[in-house]
């Protein structure tokens, strides 16, 4: 049944993309070609290639962590995302994203429906349509990928992408379009989320959390992680490449994309050094994996404020993050709970660390979006409670929404492999390969 479906996907993308031309309507090009601000459309080719590159970063991030026989299988999880999550993208993700609003809620799926209408000739801002579209694809691709990490070692390949791709259409493009559309919910609401702390990493962190319910404990949770040297690497990607993921949100090469820059770095660097400070406090040796578990953690945590703060208050966020969440990696239920690779306690708490510290540290004199409502050390507490309001609601929604999606999907296909494939490794029992 399961090659039959595939099968028929596969003739119906071909035949839908084959005869489009017949359906979809031409894009409108003008007599004399759309100029755009060619500083700003470099920037943003290059920010969108440095968001791509985070997602095989995260892969190596999380492969070295886990066991020797579930890297290939850790990794590839990731890799798969940017494939199927890009012609998700491409066909309705992002008009569901981006449309026409519907009650401020989610668009109208039908109004970029194979990027319909989205070319080079339409200008968002100072760069074209496409660009844009393109850049936060990378947004979606990398979201469902920070989720493997809390059932790594024990979900099944194709139980995995048919979530993957319900938790995008049903979880994350909701959220986006709440957030990040002129009409969206949140975003009338006046809730700040420069780079995605909101949409991307508490959705992660909750959704990370439901799968670890769902789908259980592991049968042997503590292992050796199999490359130490694969943690460093990963992190290095995702640090270089958080630069256009934050940065890149400006949507120009303007002083707010160095701001974010700015604040990116600084944030990155501090909640590294708390990390192993707290460590070495606590009588542990320093180690690879604590540096760069706290490195992460930070820039989890600038990511709704990078646009907003400023340098000495993204320090603060980086040690504050730090801080949360060690102390919720150290007490998180894991005989109750296997969140493998802690993925709640880092991208979830973080996530949420990062937006309430937004609603104390957002200032208007770093970013006139902030508005007359500043960050509560300012003196004014209203966008204090919209970003605690907001948090509260997306916690809700991305949880139990999440939740729903698991049990549906274990309807459909189970999401566990059974004991003996887990004992075998996934990359074998999965993939038929080993490391």
């Amino acid at each position: 049944m399961r090659k039959i479906i595939l099968g028929i996907i596969l003739i119906a993308l071909s035949a839908l993309t084959f005869f489009s031309s017949f359906f979809l309507s031409p894009a409108n090009i003008p007599a004399e070609a759309a100029k755009y601000d060619t500083g700003d459309t470099a920037w943003m080719i290059v920010a969108t290639a440095l968001v791509l590159i985070m997602t095989p970063g995260l892969g190596f991030f999380y492969g070295g962590m886990v066991g020797k026989k579930n890297v290939i299988s850790t990794m590839l999880q990731s890799f798969m995302a940017m494939i199927i999550v890009t012609i998700l993208w491409v066909v309705i993700g992002f008009s569901l994203s981006f449309g026409t609003s519907y009650g401020g809620f989610i668009g109208d799926p039908t109004e970029f429906f194979m990027f319909q209408g989205v070319d080079i000739h339409t200008a968002w801002g100072t760069i074209p349509f496409l660009l844009f579209a393109l850049f936060q694809a990378k947004f979606a691709i990398i979201t469902p990928a920070l989720i493997t990490g809390a059932f790594a070692e024990r979900v099944r390949f194709w139980a995995y992408m048919l979530f993957m791709v319900l938790f995008i259409l049903f979880i994350y493009t909701p959220l986006c379009h709440m957030t990040w559309h002129a009409d969206g919910f949140f975003f009338k609401m006046g809730v700040l989320d420069f780079a995605g702390g909101t949409v991307v990493h508490m959705s992660a962190g909750w959704a990370a959390l439901a799968g670890a319910i769902f789908l259980g404990k592991r049968k042997i949770q503590k292992v050796n992680p199999a490359r130490i040297t694969y943690v460093l690497l990963g992190t290095g990607l995702l640090w270089f490449g958080w630069f256009g993921f934050n940065a890149g949100s400006s949507l120009g090469a303007n002083t707010l994309a160095v701001q974010a820059l700015g604040t990116t770095t600084v944030a990155a660097a501090a909640a590294g050094m708390a990390w192993i400070f707290i460590d070495k406090i606590l009588g542990h040796k320093v180690s690879a994996m604590g540096a760069c578990i706290g490195t992460v953690v930070g820039l989890v945590a600038i990511t709704p404020a990078a646009g907003f703060v400023s340098i000495p208050h993204a320090i603060f966020i980086g040690i504050f993050s730090s801080l949360v969440s060690n102390y919720m990696v150290s007490k998180f239920p894991k005989g109750r709970i296997d969140d493998a690779l802690d993925v709640f306690a880092c991208h979830g708490v973080g996530g949420m660390v990062g937006m309430l510290l937004t609603g104390v540290f957002a200032s208007n004199k770093i970013n006139p979006a902030v508005g007359d409502n500043e960050g509560l050390i300012f003196g004014d507490s209203t966008l204090f409670i919209t970003q605690l309001t907001a948090m509260i609601m997306v916690s809700i929604f991305a949880f139990l929404g999440s939740y729903a999606l698991f049990f549906i999907v274990n309807k459909i296909t189970p999401l566990r492999v059974t004991e003996e494939k887990e004992e075998l490794g996934l990359d074998i029992s999965q993939h038929g390969e080993y490391l």
